[in-house]
């Protein structure tokens, strides 16, 4: 008898984390496996996110610089070449509008031609935000639901406890600390899924911001030159 009782203390006193995920409830494991996935899913986000918004700003800089420079002179106004970068594929809307008034009367007004190519880069700015920020939506999500995910599994593992004390009438350690080491390490995987969701969510929209920025301060400086251009254009 006193062997059984030895035994019976041993067993409830292994709080590994592969003995607690081995005994946990079955709805407690569920909330773990969903945690663990959202949890995997956005880093994967994160790590996508993380070097391409890092590209796209550089490649940006990168187009910019050679354009103010006079390095990219062969492409001033010449639609359908560069676009590998956000910069770039604004710039081509603009020198699109440019190419289009130009096999149109050459009546065109000036400002006509400047309001059609404003128009048409600040969608293309639009698109290019839209196209760096997807996937955000994801960490979002996980940010905001991860704790709510967690606290049901601390509940669902606190209810088990009271449980066990209702069923064997022991409210001894050994009886409660399995399901409330459960109901603690949901808790746990919750904010661990969370919180880095959320530092990187909002990161990235601060990048992406700091992205539309740059890129409405460089379509600005386009329609400028392009206002210069077209006035020359129609007083000839």
């Amino acid at each position: 008898m006193e062997t059984d009782a030895i035994g019976t203390v041993a067993s409830h006193s292994d709080f590994s984390l592969i003995s607690l995920l081995m005994a946990a409830d079955p709805v407690v494991k569920l909330v773990l496996l969903a945690l663990f996935l959202a949890s995997v899913w956005s880093w994967i986000v994160i790590g996508e996110k993380f070097f391409k918004l890092g590209g796209l700003k550089k490649s940006s800089r990168d187009f910019e610089e050679a354009f103010w420079s006079g390095r990219a002179g062969e492409i001033d106004m010449r639609p359908g070449q560069g676009g590998k970068d956000p910069a770039s594929r604004v710039f081509i809307s603009a020198a699109r509008e440019w190419a289009d008034a130009g096999k149109g009367p050459v009546s065109v007004e000036a400002t006509a031609i400047v309001s059609r190519a404003e128009r048409s880069m600040r969608a293309a700015v639009d698109r290019e935000i839209g196209r760096a920020s997807a996937g955000l939506s994801v960490l979002a999500t996980i940010g905001s639901a991860s704790p709510f995910i967690g606290l049901f599994g601390t509940v669902w593992g606190i209810m088990n406890a009271f449980l066990n004390i209702a069923e064997q009438q022991d409210t001894s350690l050994g009886t409660v600390a399995g399901p409330i080491a459960e109901a603690l390490f949901a808790t746990g995987l919750g904010l661990i899924a969370a919180i880095p969701a959320v530092i990187f969510y909002n990161k990235f929209t601060s990048d992406l911001t700091k992205l539309g920025d740059q890129l409405d301060t460089f379509s600005q400086d386009v329609l400028v030159r392009l206002s210069r251009r077209a006035s020359d254009a129609t007083r000839d």
